[in-house]
């Protein structure tokens, strides 16, 4: 059986996971009268809700009597480690371009690692319906950026599919009429090269990815590079480190992917995507080989995260009232557990024992782990996040960067622009591609993004776009401007009263709504000036005889400000805290007592007088 493995790469929101759909529908993986749900491969809640693809999933048609294996990638910066791990399954990738956008900051990220892996790419410039498509521009600046990441002949001779993922529809040339997705199948089948792999060989296999079943434990999930693997066979596991003696399993299940499903087999040759039951202790980077020939592949290099938070056991006066893990050790065991398959995450244990340093490769990275958590029931605490920094060759401090895309209608430019100067952002290039949008790069220190997603949203009504990712390690920037203004901290345990919460809004934002228990320390509400302000949000009215019966009819308050977790994570300061559990989100300072936040305030102005004489 002839075999093709390729995945499918793209900046986010460029299609990938529609393209997908349409091919499963054409190539006959579901029957004429199925009901599919649009995006079927982001099988995930969260990926739903949010529209993106998080985790990388496998799938397969069969074309022409050829199988095709499909890798769907995420397209956001922060999931990069899972689009790392997957290149190494396959031998060439499908990337996707808006027909609009062109290449965005993730293109570059995921060709570059393509084309380092010798990975032949076949460009799909897709949505070319779209109004403002320019596909002729789109196809120029891709030969640019494949010849920017010194793409090698072969590389650079790449096939051009124009499509319209939506409609299902594609063409080799665009003065011909689009059909369907024959040209893009076709391309597949002549551009990307079978498996080369030894299939008389002892079997060899690199673990790619792992999944988890509660009736068959974890299993292994990758391509087979060399021989046959069979249900019932001995193997080993090649730990990471040479150093470590093997681990010996037997495979107790294998299967492989027929569209959506997986499909019992009793062996499996070269050159197939194939998932074990059976390894206990299997890990992504391990080699699983026959045990007379234990040969070690290459393990999977991930690029190192770039910023962290502290996880902390919740030890606010609403403690354990809401979730059902609150311990240390279930918070640690679940932290510890999520490394297994999230290969871009690193958790290490810190001086308390009720704290741990988890790092990863940006907030929302970091934020769909504490969302899942929480959504599992666990709760905790987050601290403000914070670049994880460097020392130099010469021993000078490096911080990351990041290189920032933004999409920006022309009356707003002024407005961003300002913005963005006291964020020590050094503007690399600014382009009209069109339609009254202009595109600016910039190269800023990845402090200057926190905090800075809701302002530009509310500086461009919501009509900006704004991408990043990272782009290498430079000169520490010094100080960057902070969050202008002051909060709102709860000085009452209780529960918050309209009465009090209008007399406090008309200076204010306010968090909280009428009916929302508060304690001391919990911040409600953001003030219009710099500052902390202690306040009551529980203070009622007096009652007195003159009082009728529709005095308090005529308050209306404006709703709360919803918070989100990547909207707090942005928000906060060192000093506060976030509080997540599976039905709250909540800001409270480090400090509950306001009497030991004025005195550490008074310490840190004796110490700043010091410093200065």
């Amino acid at each position: 059986m002839q075999i093709r493995n390729i995945a499918i790469i793209a900046h986010v929101d460029h299609g990938k996971t529609t393209l997908v759909d349409k091919m499963l529908r054409q190539a006959g993986a579901f029957r004429e009268n199925q009901v599919v749900q649009e995006r079927v491969m982001d099988s995930n809640p969260l990926e739903r809700e949010r529209g993106i693809t998080i985790l990388a999933k496998n799938t397969s048609v069969r074309w022409g009597g050829v199988k095709i294996n499909i890798v769907d990638t995420p397209g956001h910066a922060d999931f990069g480690g899972e689009v790392e791990r997957i290149l190494r399954m396959v031998d060439g990738v499908l990337l996707v371009v808006d027909a609009f956008d062109g290449p965005m900051p993730q293109t570059r990220f995921v060709l570059r690692k393509a084309l380092g892996l010798g990975r032949r790419p076949i460009v799909v410039i897709n949505k070319i319906d779209r109004p403002g498509a320019d596909p002729a521009r789109v196809h120029d600046e891709v030969l640019d950026l494949l010849i920017e990441l010194e793409a090698d002949e072969a590389q650079l001779d790449a096939p051009v599919v124009y499509a319209s993922a939506r409609d299902g529809t594609a063409t080799l040339d665009l003065d011909k009429p689009l059909t369907d997705l024959t040209p893009l199948f076709q391309s597949i089948i002549d551009h990307v090269p079978p498996p080369s792999s030894d299939a008389a060989g002892p079997f060899q296999m690199l673990v790619s990815t792992i999944d988890y079943s509660p009736y068959l434990g974890r299993l292994g999930i990758g391509r087979i590079e060399r021989g046959t693997v069979r249900v019932g066979d001995q193997v080993s596991l090649l730990p990471l480190e040479p150093s470590r003696p093997a681990e010996q399993a037997r495979v107790t299940r294998l299967f492989g992917f027929e569209g959506l499903e997986r499909v019992e087999l009793q062996s499996a040759d070269a050159g197939e995507i194939v998932c074990l039951a059976g390894l206990e202790g299997v890990e992504i980077g391990l080699t699983v080989t026959d045990v007379e020939h234990p040969d070690r592949l290459e393990g999977i290099a991930v690029e190192e995260p770039t910023i962290s938070v502290d996880v902390i056991v919740n030890n606010s006066p609403f403690a354990g009232k809401e979730g059902k893990f609150v311990t240390s050790r279930q918070v640690r065991e679940r932290l510890y557990r999520e490394l297994e398959r999230n290969v871009a995450l690193r958790v290490e244990d810190t001086d308390s024992t009720d704290t741990w340093k988890v790092s990863g490769r940006g907030e929302l990275h970091l934020s769909i782990l504490m969302e899942t958590m929480r959504r599992e029931g666990y709760e905790f605490q987050v601290s403000r996040p914070r670049v994880i920094t460097r020392e130099g060759p010469r021993g000078e401090l490096l911080e990351p960067y990041e290189e920032l895309a933004i999409d920006v209608p022309e009356q707003y430019l002024g407005a961003v622009m300002e913005k963005l100067g006291p964020r020590r952002a050094e503007m690399i290039e600014m382009k009209n591609p069109g339609e009254a949008m202009v595109r600016l790069l910039y190269r800023i220190p990845a402090r200057g993004l926190f905090g800075y997603r809701s302002e530009f949203l509310t500086d461009t009504r919501g009509t900006g776009i704004l991408h990043h990712r990272f782009l290498d390690y430079g000169p520490w920037a010094g100080p960057l401007a902070g969050r202008k203004r002051g909060t709102y901290v709860s000085m009452e345990n209780g529960v918050a009263v309209a009465f009090a919460l209008f007399n406090l809004s008309e200076r204010s934002t306010m968090f909280v709504s009428p009916g929302t228990p508060v304690y001391e320390g919990m911040i409600i509400g953001e003030n219009s000036r710099p500052g902390d302000l202690d306040v009551n949000p529980t203070k009622e009215k007096k009652l007195t005889n003159m009082r009728t019966t529709a005095s308090d009819e005529n308050i209306q308050l404006e709703p709360p400000r919803e918070l989100t977790l990547e909207g707090a994570l942005e928000y906060i300061e060192d000093d506060e805290l976030i509080e997540i559990t599976p039905q709250s989100i909540r800001l409270r300072k480090r400090m509950l007592k306001a009497n030991d936040r004025k005195k550490l305030s008074r310490e840190a102005k004796r110490e700043r007088e010091r410093a200065s004489l």
